[in-house]
């Protein structure tokens, strides 16, 4: 088992700027790969980022792309996410997750782990 827990939310003004981290506990040499996805309300959740463990390939979706960074720290406990410029779309409930075995880092069935999310809201 692996246990997923993001920090880092907030309210922010658009333009600002939040890092979210993401701590994993338990099993994690058996994760290759991990995540953050979104949700907002009355919207089904969605791809943000992705790192790959083995040779630090990250993904994005296009909605973030030059404003989002992923990056993980040096074990496979810790992952983050350096927001900036953010908008008031970006509000939404921010999820980590981890997985064993992951060939389509942007479709969240291929993970198999889960954190509770953290709030991000946008003002404008």
């Amino acid at each position: 088992q692996v246990q997923l827990v993001e920090t880092g939310g907030g309210l922010v003004q658009a333009g600002g700027s939040l890092r979210l981290s993401c701590a994993a506990s338990g099993r994690t040499f058996s994760m290759v790969a991990m995540g953050w996805f979104r949700q907002a309300p009355g919207k089904e959740r969605e791809f943000v980022a992705a790192i790959t463990w083995s040779r630090d390939n990250t993904y994005y979706a296009d909605s973030v792309k030059g404003r989002l960074t992923i990056s993980r720290g040096g074990t496979r406990n810790t992952m983050y996410l350096q927001m900036n410029s953010l908008k008031p779309e970006d509000t939404a409930l921010y999820y980590c997750a981890a997985g064993r075995w992951v060939s389509r880092p942007d479709k969240s069935d291929e993970y198999n782990y889960w954190g509770q999310g953290t709030q991000v809201t946008v003002s404008s």
